[in-house]
């Protein structure tokens, strides 16, 4: 895209990185004072890197643009922007992951297509597939800008080697459990579609089949592979028995700090309730060699930059959502936010490559896939949620329950359609 038809913002990266990173090209600075609001749901340490992220482009704009950054509660944060923004009172750009970006699209008056502001180069600073989640139907509607998916954290005082197969992973949580002491090897929330969905991959399985551009995508819940995953997973709890009953999160942080268990699997927010006197480690996922030998591939939600609908200051809107994606700013996130930024250059900077606990989740990112975007997605969790409870305890079988969350997913999206 020529530059002069739109206008970036310009941040040498050269002091902050050294040698190991390309500093940001110079380009022309924006044509008009502007005041910006954006909304975030980080805390603690994400949010001190993300203010300072802001410092940074407010000291470079000085005179031509002043952004405030607004942490929401992130239980409230979803239903505020749905509120606020096709009001005119929300943020001139958000962040948010992207499971929610088709309903905005759909809904309209939300999310503002960043097509026209999006050059090549800004697609080519990212990790594979993280533009994937930012394009709905054809169209791009935001940057990606960190990513979260889970992996195998483990003990590394009582783990030496982390497991690479299911056959490993079996063998070392039979040898490491016992139930009658609350002991397991190996724990994680098997009963959570989100984490389930990483064997549910595996086996080539999925929620939905891709409805095409135009389309509103056809539920696939009670396919074979979906099944089979299942099954799979049921057979390691009540057959094998190495994995404990009702695995809340609650439970799986307190078998894990109590040293009764040394291998999970979770994602970088887990490793906020590890006690401090524990080293862990990260690793990808085991392949299932019930599955083949396939990775596991865990779902990657990915945190996108997104432009309003209704922001009056559009372009200077886009103008900081590249800047939050530049080289220096994911130097600060990685290492002073402990965020995995989508930027993939970063992960050369040595503060990160030798970071095992990013450099562990980096890895992962080669298997994982990033969580459907589809409109339909949030009328998906309650029905598979419901099916995978009755499975765990026992109430129905794998092919009933999904059988069911079928035809009560296919019944409200066929109300969707009529709605539309």
């Amino acid at each position: 895209m020529d530059l002069s038809r739109r206008s970036l913002i310009r941040l040498s990266g050269a002091a902050l990185l050294g040698t190991t990173m390309l500093a940001a090209a110079p380009a022309p600075a924006l044509a008009q004072e502007a005041a910006l609001t954006i909304w975030h749901a980080y805390r603690g340490q994400e949010k001190a890197a993300f203010d300072k992220a802001i410092a940074l482009f407010n000291e470079q704009n000085k005179g031509k643009v002043a952004v405030k950054a607004l942490a929401v509660p992130y239980d409230a944060y979803a239903d505020k922007i749905s509120a606020a923004v096709p009001r005119g009172t929300g943020p001139d750009a958000f962040i948010f992951a992207q499971d929610r970006l088709g309903g905005w699209v759909e809904a309209g008056g939300i999310v503002e297509p960043v097509d026209f502001f999006v050059e090549d180069k800004t697609k080519a600073r990212f990790l594979p597939n993280m533009m994937d989640a930012m394009t709905y139907r054809g169209s791009i509607y935001g940057l990606p800008f960190n990513y979260k998916s889970i992996a195998l954290i483990y003990n590394k005082a009582k783990v030496k080697e982390p497991p690479k197969t299911t056959k490993e992973l079996l063998a070392w949580a039979k040898q490491n459990t016992n139930a009658s002491t609350g002991q397991y090897g190996w724990a994680y929330p098997y009963n959570d579609f989100y984490y389930h969905a990483a064997v549910m991959n595996a086996f080539g399985g999925g929620v939905f089949k891709d409805g095409g551009a135009a389309g509103i995508p056809t539920p696939t819940v009670n396919a074979p592979q979906n099944v089979k995953a299942v099954e799979t997973v049921m057979g390691w709890f009540k057959d094998q028995k190495v994995l404990p009953a009702e695995p809340s999160s609650a439970l799986i942080t307190s078998l894990f700090n109590e040293g009764k268990t040394s291998v999970v699997f979770s994602g970088p927010w887990f490793l906020g309730e590890v006690d401090k006197s524990i080293e862990v480690g990260v690793a990808p996922l085991p392949t299932v060699d019930e599955a083949g030998g396939t990775p596991m591939k865990p779902w990657m939600t990915i945190e996108g930059l997104y432009v309003s609908a209704k922001s009056k200051n559009k372009e200077a809107a886009y103008a900081l959502a590249d800047f939050l994606t530049t080289d220096p700013v994911a130097k600060i996130m990685a290492v002073e936010g402990r965020q995995q930024p989508t930027n993939k250059d970063v992960y050369a900077v040595p503060e990160v490559a030798n970071d095992p606990i990013l450099a562990g989740f980096r890895k992962q990112a080669e298997t994982a896939v990033p969580m459907p975007n589809y409109a339909v997605m949030t009328a998906m969790w309650s029905p598979v949620t419901t099916a995978m409870n009755k499975i765990v305890k026992g109430s129905a079988t794998v092919p009933q329950a999904f059988e069911e969350a079928q035809k009560t997913l296919s019944a409200d999206i066929d109300a969707l359609r009529k709605g539309r």
